[in-house]
């Protein structure tokens, strides 16, 4: 993991690590290979360790008594996932996860984390003050998504991956049908909008790369 310590310690749960803590919680990290398609956890399963992608990408989902897959979320690198299950009683996994790519992950092991946290309470303290601080961006995320409608939700989409990607012609980071079902839209709801905003001169679109063509438009779209 030592090629890895630098990212991972700007994360937003290991940045108020001291150097100590660090080498403590070192040997409980692990790496993982997954090939694209590849189930690392079911929902229920119990949960011993939550992770961050190295590279790739992983799908979190869950399926409906009829069988109908509902994806929750799509991680990619640099994020992590499964944080909840550090404060679950029983610890168990809320969704299925596979690989949406072939992906690299790194586990933490829960148990270890804790012991960490128990020792210190000013590291318990700042790891909370972050956590809750993404509660609230998942919140105006829930709020922007209950009251946007499907091309405003688009555009700010585009403008998420944009910030991420830095440059104007994106490469799209899954496919289509789940983009859409992670915005909570129809597969046709995804290309009506696609050709809505292509339409207006704010994108072009050619397979899975995306170049936007009025950034300050996309961005007024985004508001209303």
């Amino acid at each position: 993991m030592q090629r890895d310590e630098p990212a991972l310690r700007k994360h937003y749960l290991l940045a108020a690590m001291d150097d100590r803590q660090w080498r403590i919680l070192a040997p409980y990290l692990h790496g993982r290979h997954l090939q694209a398609g590849q189930l690392l956890f079911s929902q229920g399963d119990s949960a011993e360790a939550f992770f961050m992608v190295r590279s790739g990408a992983m799908k979190l989902f869950r399926v409906s008594p009829r069988g109908t897959e509902k994806i929750m979320r799509l991680v990619r690198a640099g994020q992590s996932f499964a944080e909840s299950v550090l404060f679950s009683d029983p610890p168990r996994y809320p969704v299925h996860a596979v690989a949406a790519a072939d992906s690299e992950l790194v586990a933490i092991e829960r148990e270890a984390y804790l012991r960490l946290l128990r020792e210190s309470f000013e590291t318990c303290r700042a790891v909370m003050a972050q956590m809750t601080q993404r509660i609230h961006a998942h919140w105006n995320e829930i709020e922007a998504l209950s009251l946007h409608g499907a091309v405003p939700r688009l555009a700010r989409y585009l403008l998420e991956q944009y910030a991420m990607q830095d440059r104007a012609q994106l490469q799209l980071p899954a496919a289509k049908a789940q983009i859409a079902a992670q915005l909570g839209l129809a597969p046709e709801t995804l290309s009506r909008g696609l050709s809505t905003l292509k339409q207006h001169g704010l994108i072009t679109v050619r397979g899975a790369v995306v170049h936007l063509r009025d950034i300050g438009g996309l961005r007024d779209t985004a508001r209303i």
